[in-house]
Parts: C-alpha cells; structure tokens; sequence
C-alpha cells in the first residue's frame, strides 16, 4: 500500500492561535500519542529554550529553579505533560498575571481530571481549555471514512502501511498505556487486571454501564470496577456519555452508556484487523454508533450532551444542547432510515427543536418537517450547521475561503 499523504490539521491550529491570542495559557488536553506534541511543535521547536518536555531528564533539569527559567522567556512557551509537575501551576498563574504579557503558555497533558482541577484553581480565568483527539473526518476527508473507522484516529495507526501494522502498532500501545501512563498517574492498579477490565468493556462498547457484571468476572467489588472506569475515562480513552432525565412520568435510564473514544482501539480489543472482519463482527453496529457519536460530537461542539432512554425502549442516541436548542441526533446503520417510534417518543418528551439521523448512505433527505437524514460523510464539514441548517447559520463565504486558504499556505 501506498504511504498516506500527512494530515493536515488546521482547524485544530486556528483553535490553539485563538486560544493563544485571547488568553494567557491554554490547556491542550488529549490522550498519548494523538497527535498533542506534532501540534505544538508547529508553534515552538523542540530544541527551542521555550520548549520543555517534562518526559526529558534535561528538560526537568532547566526547570530546577522554574521561576528563574520561565519569567525571562518571550513569546509561545510550551510545556509537554504538565501534570508531572504539578508544582508549576501556582508560578503559571503569577507570569500569566504580568502586565505586559511577554510570553503566552501552552501547556499539553494526558489526563483531564487531575489538570482540570489544577488549572481551575490555580489557572482560574486565565486558562482556555482545549481538547484534542486522534485524525477526524474534517482532517482526513470522506475518501478515507472507511480506513478512520477501522483503524481509528492515532495518527500512526491511521498511517501505518497495512492494516497488519496499523494493528501491532495499537497492541504497543495498550501495553505502553497499561505498564507505564496508569502507574504514571498513581494508580496502583495490576495492569493484567486492567487490560482484562478494558477488553469487558469491548463486549459492552456502547451499552448502558452495569458495574456488577464486570465485578463478578473480575472478582472484585463494584466500586473497584468503577475505579477502573474512571481511570480509563480520565485518561481520555473512553467516554462515559451521562443519561439526561426529567420529570416526564416515565421510568428513565439513570446509569451512563460507555464508549470507546478511538474505534481503533476498540478493534485492537475485539481481535479485527481488516475490514471485513469488522463487517462480519457482531459488535459492527455498536462500534459504528460509536465511532459516528464522536464525529457529530466533534462536529456540533455542544454546550452539553447526553443521551435518553426509558425503560419502556424509548431512546435517543444523542440529546445535544447549544445555543439554548435542544437537538436530536440518531445513529442508524440502514440503507434508508425513516421515522421510527422510539424517535417520535423522544421528539415528543423531549420537545426537540431538530432531529438529524445519522446514516451511511450518500444523500441528504427529509424524512419528516424537522427530522432529516444525513450522511456521514457531510460531517468532513464543520459546525452545527451541517446537522442542523434550519436553525444554526453557515459561516460566512468570506470566512471559509480566508480558512481555506490558511490551509494551502500551510
């Protein structure tokens, strides 16, 4: 196979330069190896004094003394794993608090829960806070859907040369996650057990969560398989998506749906390497509900999002709130999706301003007055409206070709 052309990553670029431009540090949050540094080092080379990768013994070294090594620096200052000195946090916030500001921080790390804490004490105000994930649709074009599928998002496993390679290089890298970022981050968990705890959730990818399954397997308590969870889900490997529920006289799912957030590690778990493995798998549908959750994720940037269910069968994949609307999104893996019951309950209860079905197919369609189905592959676009172009705007023509062309530049 051919080698792939690089990826460019520009909406992620004008993201971080804004971020840069209109506050005193920004917060790159995203799990190993998607692609943080690649992106950072765009703005600062690695052998430049304003670089400090706290993973290098030498880099640890120049920061022995980090007020004297950090208040003289100028212009973009990146720091690589922030959360190994989480010391640094208190002197951050009095360089960032300087008039005139001489130097704007970035600062990238792996796990969000400790960070976020930090950053909100310390950084309060003075931080905006990103995230980042592996290559998504908008980055690697609709030609490549079905390689970003089975392979997921890192870029060396989207990269690698065969399917075979793309594979061995996600099994390095669960064992690199497991010997090495868990023990990182204090946990005291034997990675056996946690690699056994990850390929459970696999078979459960997409489900809504039962701790007292995987306890019983494990032989542990649930509290100890909801540790697990958690840790996983800080590390940013996989998502926890919160039921919503209201007074509606309904029995309500009240437990979260878990997900894989790469679809590529989530095949490194269910043994499928190629593509018609995954076709014939019978975890198919669930991996591509989950896979198709983080594009539109990515693609609207909600306010907040969750998903409904009762315990009668009604559902909604996706219940999303930005800009004070209340969108629907369903995921279908069907030729030609229309309206079903359990959509028109969750429209109905839910009183939604727009409902879009999410589908495979290659056109864009009305199935009813506010529901449409959309394909896929229109999310290699970006923002609420390309779901939604009743009620959110597409940006302006001037904006688009002015992004366009930062992209050829680059």
């Amino acid at each position: 196979m051919a080698e792939r052309p690089a990826v460019l990553r520009s909406r992620l670029r004008a993201e971080l330069d804004d971020a840069l431009a209109r506050s005193p540090a920004a917060i790159l949050l995203g799990s190993r190896q998607c692609g943080k540094t690649t992106l950072a080092r765009e703005l600062v080379a690695p052998d430049s004094p304003r670089y400090f990768d706290l993973e290098n013994p030498l880099h640890l070294r120049r920061l022995a003394e980090p007020m004297t090594a950090l208040e003289p620096l100028e212009g973009v200052v990146v720091v690589v794993e922030i959360h190994r000195r989480p010391d640094l946090f208190p002197m951050l916030r009095v360089l960032a608090d300087r008039s005139p500001l001489p130097a704007r921080f970035l600062l990238l790390g792996s796990a969000s829960m400790d960070l976020m804490a930090q950053a909100s004490e310390s950084l309060a105000g003075r931080a905006a806070i990103l995230s980042m994930s592996g290559f998504s649709l908008d980055e690697v074009g609709a030609a490549a859907l079905d390689t970003l599928w089975l392979r997921g998002g890192y870029p060396r496993s989207f990269l690698a040369p065969s399917d075979e390679t793309s594979m061995a290089w996600r099994r390095d890298y669960v064992h690199l996650v497991l010997e090495r970022d868990v023990r990182q981050f204090g946990s005291t968990i034997a990675p056996q057990a946690l690699h056994r705890f990850w390929s459970m959730v696999a078979h459960v990818h997409g489900n809504v969560w039962n701790s007292a399954d995987p306890a019983r397997s494990l032989g542990v308590a649930e509290s100890t398989v909801r540790r697990y969870l958690d840790l996983m889900t800080d590390l940013l490997l996989l998502r926890q998506l919160q039921p919503w529920h209201e007074n509606l006289g309904k029995r309500q799912v009240k437990a979260p749906k878990v997900y894989f957030r790469d679809p590529g590690l989530l095949h490194h778990f269910l043994g499928v390497t190629t593509a018609n493995e995954l076709l014939g798998h019978t975890r198919c549908g669930a991996s591509w509900e989950g896979f198709v959750l983080e594009e539109v994720l990515r693609c609207v940037r909600p306010d907040a999002e969750y998903f409904w269910a009762t315990h009668a069968g009604a559902e909604l994949d996706l219940l999303l709130f930005r800009g004070g609307k209340r969108l629907g999104v369903a995921i279908k893996r069907v030729d030609a999706p229309g309206m079903t019951k359990s959509m028109a309950i969750a429209r109905e209860d839910l009183h939604l301003d727009a409902l879009a079905v999410v589908y495979p197919g290659p056109q864009r369609y009305a199935i009813e007055d506010g529901v449409e189905a959309v394909p896929l592959r229109e999310l290699e676009q970006n923002g609420p409206h390309v779901l939604f172009p009743k009620l959110f705007s597409r940006p302006p023509a001037r904006k688009r070709k002015a992004a366009a062309a930062k992209r050829r530049r680059r």
